[in-house]
């Protein structure tokens, strides 16, 4: 007899499990979408379909305001991360294995195993002592933290790309008496190009959504759009924060579906 593939859908008990899982996660996203479209000022009572809470939240001079600062800040810190991704991941992967090959991996992603609090701690301390020193209030140092928490997250992808490529067309360019700057950027670049963009599109997701750091980190008048709706929720929760989150939400996962589309395998 021939033996059967093992398939965790055969498990009694599994599709259910997975079905309540799948509710649990999306469950409460699909509730706030719906309520967004929500007539009544009520988050938890229908009181009929409407779109006005968007034109409502457009029309709020600070949430734009504070979602011009997001986007600024998000687009500066993920195209930062990127490039110093790039050349960490260059640096670790097109050179000899050497003992400490571990250690530099494990310092690269070390975000990514601290907790979050931890580095918006340290990061707070850091920035502080450097505001003290130099009276300099400004986005920069908003810029510089996220830029540094969105490092790993672009590392990720674009080291897997490299790790994923064959190095024959390099090494044939340099036959060719290409110099490494021309292998670089006639060979190297145009195939990396796929793991860049979504590093880059991780890495903007990231800095875009994170409350932690911005918390820590912002001087007053600083909110970004995140803070600026946990500020709003603890006051009272409308209609129109659910506006805003839907919309947050279209946004990461046209973002997150383009960084699936560059990554998948291809066959």
């Amino acid at each position: 007899m021939a033996r059967r593939e093992f398939s965790a859908s055969r498990i009694p008990g599994f599709p259910t499990v997975a079905i309540l899982v799948f509710v649990a996660l999306y469950m409460p996203i699909l509730m706030l979408v719906i309520y967004s479209f929500n007539a009544g000022d009520s988050i938890a009572i229908w009181e009929g379909f409407s779109f006005k809470w968007y034109p409502v939240a457009w029309n709020n001079e600070q949430v734009r305001e504070v979602t011009f600062r997001s986007l600024t800040v998000a687009t500066m810190a993920s195209v930062i991360a990127t490039t110093v991704a790039t050349m960490a991941a260059l640096g670790t992967t097109r050179r000899r294995r050497t003992g400490g090959q571990t250690f530099i991996y494990l310092m690269i992603n070390q975000p990514l195993m601290v907790p979050e609090i931890v580095t918006a701690v340290a990061l707070l301390i850091f920035f502080a002592s450097i505001k003290v020193a130099t009276g300099y209030q400004g986005l920069g140092y908003l810029i510089a933290a996220h830029s540094a928490f969105c490092i790993p997250f672009a590392y990720l992808p674009i080291r897997a790309r490299l790790e994923g490529m064959d190095r024959t067309l390099e090494v044939a360019a340099s036959d060719l008496y290409a110099t490494p700057w021309q292998a670089f950027r006639h060979v190297t670049l145009p195939l990396l190009m796929p793991g860049i963009a979504a590093g880059l599109m991780l890495a903007f997701v990231t800095s875009l959504d994170d409350v932690v750091i911005t918390l820590f980190v912002k001087s007053a008048g600083q909110d970004t759009l995140p803070t600026y709706m946990l500020a709003q929720i603890r006051r009272s929760v409308s209609a129109e924060v659910n506006a805003i989150s839907t919309l947050l939400l279209l946004l990461t996962v046209i973002l997150l579906t383009a960084f699936f589309l560059l990554t998948r395998k291809r066959d």
